[in-house]
């Protein structure tokens, strides 16, 4: 073996991948409503990008994201879109008048990548898109961005005086308002400000920061306590607890029903959970009449006082996909356009521009915003047609959960699907990620369909794991009140239907589903809850 310095030359092969690239496989991670925020970002950096009217026609480069519909395999098993332009029924992006422009983002597999292997962040002058144009002294970007008005007109809106000034108080703004006329002296002022940062929005404070603020504030714990004190009078009452039992305290000795029996219950509400009632009777030394009375008045008081001043910032959940069925039996698929962007480059802007010369500078900035504008419109093209591909061959392997219910959904995987459509397993993760699909049987997140699967104790089709817990909750739900079903008769019942599952499977689901255990089953509804 030698030892000295060698030159080889070797062969190798690397994935290389552009910035653009790489960008427009992490959009098919975003929802509909993560892309119109991204999109609106990148149309006011780039002055060729508008966001289009669906019922105008402007006659320029268009990503129409309105007309998105369903897709039909190749036996016909699922119908296709209302736009009957389109024969495959997926989105259609007129990329003519930018042919040139070779962005990276065109190839329709080019997104059907892992990033998790062998990237290379390419960032080499010759892998930019350069555009030459005539060279002129200078350049002009009004135009499309452009705004006209009327001389002394004005164009604003219709709300009166009376909305303009209505605004929804939150929680932190009405203690605040109620803290000032509570507290006068400054120092204690000072306290309550610092505690009322730190209220949740259910209106509870922790503990430890409440005495980490004598510390911060290099004050006595006494005058903290004392502030806490004074703010635990506030509305809405039972606000500033430091814990359950604290705010239902709070709450009790308002209504002035806050005497040492039930004192004892909300110390020992973990008893409450378990439903010992035998334990709770010890404890607060009062007979089961006595004890069903304090539930029942605990059941009454609100666990979570804040959340009736919330600010209600709260998103809905919005559906991505549309799944209908058709007349004619076929389930169609379909991209939810409301909530999708229709971007558009203004071809006549784009050739103005290019026919102005002007410096280096300014022709390097034209060419990346045509080069930018060319790859959004392929790049949101190509999203919408792999997010579709996906969607159809999911309904197609689901149809009898769509035709049936819960109880026959199939057991699936990633693979699975991306075998179907032959893509990477990873770009159907990024599809699934965070998407809801509309049904007639309500709005799932695309993962809810991927479940594992629990083998058949007759040797036939494997069962869903949401199948399973389905059915479980089903035996749960019609047990007979005097024969509460225990995990092993569950078991038995469970193989009778042809799923072979162990005991500790069907605990574990549950738990997941937050059934409680036979025991305290039966003491619930002994107790008639």
């Amino acid at each position: 073996m030698a030892l000295t310095p060698r030159l080889d030359l070797r062969q190798s092969q690397q994935l290389v991948m552009t910035p653009q690239l790489q960008q427009a496989i992490k959009l098919l991670q975003l929802n509909n409503l993560e892309l119109a925020d991204y999109v609106s970002q990148e149309v006011e950096k780039n002055p060729l990008l508008e966001v289009g009217d669906p019922n105008a026609s402007d006659g320029g480069i268009e990503a129409d994201r309105g007309e998105a519909g369903g897709t039909a395999s190749d036996d016909g098993f699922y119908e296709g879109s209302s736009d009957e332009s389109s024969n495959d029924g997926l989105i259609a992006a007129d990329t003519s008048m930018a042919s040139s422009m070779d962005t990276g983002a065109g190839d329709n597999s080019a997104l059907d990548t892992s990033l998790d292997d062998n990237v290379f962040n390419n960032d080499a002058v010759s892998d930019q898109v350069e555009t030459e144009g005539p060279s002129s002294s200078s350049l002009s970007l009004s135009g499309a961005g452009a705004v006209s008005g009327s001389g002394g007109s004005y164009s604003g809106d219709d709300r009166g005086l009376d909305q303009t000034l209505e605004s929804e108080e939150n929680l932190h703004d009405f203690l605040t308002r109620q803290m000032a006329m509570q507290i006068t002296v400054a120092a204690d002022r000072l306290i309550a400000t610092h505690i009322i940062d730190l209220v949740d929005e259910a209106g509870y404070v922790p503990e430890e920061e409440v005495a980490a603020i004598a510390d911060r504030l290099d004050c006595p714990l006494d005058q903290v306590a004392h502030v806490l004190e004074t703010l635990q009078t506030l509305e809405p009452t039972g606000v500033f607890a430091r814990s359950l039992s604290e705010c239902l305290a709070l709450q009790l000795k308002e209504l002035n029903r806050y005497d040492p029996a039930i004192a004892a219950l909300l110390d020992n509400l973990d008893l409450l959970a378990k439903r010992d009632m035998a334990a709770l009777k010890r404890v607060c030394g009062v007979d089961s009449e006595d004890l069903a009375d304090m539930i029942r008045e605990i059941r009454e008081l609100n666990p979570k006082p804040g959340t009736a001043y919330s600010s209600g910032d709260i998103q809905p959940v919005v559906p991505d996909i549309f799944v209908t069925k058709s007349r004619a039996g076929l389930w169609t698929v379909e991209l939810n356009s409301d909530t999708l962007p229709k971007v558009l480059v203004n071809s006549q802007y784009m050739a103005e521009l290019s026919g102005v010369s002007g410096n280096k500078e300014a022709k390097s900035f034209v060419s990346e915003c045509v080069s930018n504008a060319n790859w959004l419109v392929k790049a949101l093209d190509q999203r919408a047609k792999t997010i579709l591909k996906v969607s159809t061959a999911l309904v197609k392997k689901q149809e009898r959960f769509f035709e049936l219910g819960v109880r026959y959904l199939k057991p699936l995987t990633l693979r699975d699907i991306a075998e179907e459509i032959d893509m990477h397993e990873s770009t159907v993760s990024r599809v699934t990620n965070g998407k809801f699909i509309s049904c007639p049987r309500g709005m799932f997140e695309l993962k809810y369909f991927f479940t594992s699967s629990i083998s058949s104790a007759d040797g036939g089709d494997a069962h869903s794991a949401e199948a399973v817990k389905y059915r479980l909750k089903e035996l749960i739900d019609a047990e007979d009140p005097k024969k509460i079903l225990s995990d092993d008769k569950l078991v038995i019942m469970m193989k009778d239907q042809g799923i072979d599952i162990a005991r500790r499977t069907v605990a574990k689901y549950r738990e997941a589903m937050k059934i409680p255990s036979s025991v305290q089953r039966r003491r619930q509804k002994n107790m008639g809850g």
